[in-house]
């Protein structure tokens, strides 16, 4: 079948986000508020803020706001990949922090165990099945890396299971699959969008006050109090935790630290019995090729296959746009390499496509800071691993908040932020430069020429 004729019927929308289950959004703020912490962003990194201040303290008054709706953005358009890892992967973080690795490694783990526990004690309608993930190879030295990470995680506790091509065309049955790294604990899979629907109604029964449809314009002092405008209104609070993401930041100087990158995703019809049985998948562990660019996969409650990357697209200037939510060729590409990795599900059709924008720094990983004397917590930079790590980015900034030291404020990776982005129009062509270089390492054996090398020196680490 040609793989346009199986995006005739899909739906230009996110499927997470296509449920009649979806709850009305709550009144934007008209007039004026007062709390002892706002939380600005209804993303995972704010609806874990505010849930957790209320946990900490039940009688913190807590107040969120959302531009749109709860999980619009990223938190709803997701692959629903609920990962330990807080730094990206075990490479990134033996690369960039090798003495903290088993602090930062055991900080992850227990930070996903405790989402398991929440969604169980407040039982979050979400999904959520702790089912792993592989990192699959598709080329021979993808397969050499993956042997030679295996061997240089062995004795920091991070349990990959390396998996030889038959091994892992037992778990999931695919002719491109030359072997796989098999990280059994680490990965749980959601429903994104129920998830953050799911964080809000627990916030909200625990009493924070929760506004959508309300964007914050602009974060000022007045007096003993910190102050943020609202197109209808304001609040006056002791602390402000900011969560906003890709999009821009309240404190101006903490903008450089981002910039946004598109990526896109199909999803398909339920597959049959049949079909299902083709594949094998009875695990349903998340997949990721290992690639520079690379495909995420993963099956649904409902035994759809969700099939997305491959494209990172920066959008021209550095600007956000809705204009690039939707990528028919794009789209088509997908779709060709699906069948290409599946062709036993030929006829198979897509009922969704999808893009959406993420945040990324040039470490790949989350930054933390605070402004306003302390009072003004923020943390982004997640680059698509932001499900699980986000709760872990909520616990450090109510840490900062609350301005004692913890072993979440310890480490580098909290104190330090990274190397900022150059100014338009030398970051375009920087981020140019680097997806050709990306995309030549690829096709040429994994290979990394002058530009990533240099890059590599300079510790910006574009590796994925």
């Amino acid at each position: 079948m040609d793989p346009a004729r199986s995006l005739a019927a899909a739906e230009p929308a996110p499927y997470w986000l296509d449920d009649p289950g979806r709850p009305a959004a709550e009144p934007a703020l008209a007039g004026a508020e007062q709390c002892d912490l706002l939380v600005v962003g209804g993303g995972y990194s704010g609806l874990w803020t505010a849930l957790l201040a209320k946990e900490r303290d039940p009688g913190r008054d807590v107040v969120l706001i959302e531009a749109d709706r709860i999980g619009w953005a990223a938190s709803g358009r997701n692959g629903g990949f609920c990962a330990a890892s807080i730094t990206h992967g075990p490479l990134n973080g033996l690369a960039r922090w090798p003495a903290e690795f088993d602090l930062l490694q055991e900080l992850g783990d227990r930070n996903l165990d405790a989402i398991e526990e929440t969604v169980a004690r407040y039982g979050l309608d979400c999904d959520f099945e702790r089912t792993g993930g592989i990192d699959v190879a598709t080329a021979d030295h993808q397969w050499d890396e993956l042997r030679a990470l295996h061997r240089t995680v062995t004795g920091h506790n991070v349990g990959l299971k390396l998996l030889d091509r038959d091994q892992l065309r037992a778990e999931v049955d695919s002719p491109t699959f030359l072997g796989g790294l098999y990280d059994e604990r680490g990965v749980a899979l959601v429903h994104p969008a129920k998830l953050a629907w799911a964080l809000k109604a627990t916030a909200a029964r625990l009493g924070v006050r929760v506004y959508e449809r309300t964007p914050a314009t602009a974060l000022t002092r007045r007096g003993g109090a910190l102050a943020v405008r609202t197109p209808y209104g304001a609040v006056s609070a002791r602390q402000v935790a900011l969560g906003t993401g890709v999009f821009p930041s309240l404190i101006r100087r903490v903008r450089a630290y981002t910039v946004p990158v598109y990526d896109y995703a199909l999803m398909t019809e339920p597959l049959t019995a049949d079909q299902r049985a083709a594949i094998g998948w009875r695990g349903r562990q998340g997949l990721a090729d290992t690639a520079n660019r690379f495909h995420y996969f993963r099956l649904t409650a409902d035994n759809r296959i969700l099939w997305g990357g491959y494209d990172a697209v920066y959008p021209r200037g550095g600007r956000i746009s809705a204009a690039y939510d939707h990528r028919p060729q794009t789209y088509l590409r997908l779709a060709r390499h699906f069948f290409g990795c599946f062709p036993q599900l030929e006829g198979l059709r897509f009922s969704h496509s999808w893009g959406g924008v993420i945040d990324t720094c040039t470490r790949f990983s989350p930054f933390f800071g605070t402004a306003h004397g302390g009072r003004v917590a923020y943390t982004a930079g997640y680059t698509g691993l932001g499900v699980g790590a986000t709760r872990f980015g909520a616990e450090v900034m109510l840490d900062l908040l609350a301005g004692t030291p913890t072993e979440r404020t310890g480490p580098e990776m909290v104190r330090r932020r990274p190397l900022p982005f150059p100014p338009e129009p030398f970051a375009s062509a920087g981020i140019g430069l680097t997806q050709w270089s990306l995309a030549r390492a690829d096709d040429s054996g994994g290979r990394r020429n002058l530009w990533l090398r240099a890059l590599d020196r300079a510790g910006l680490g574009f590796d994925s």
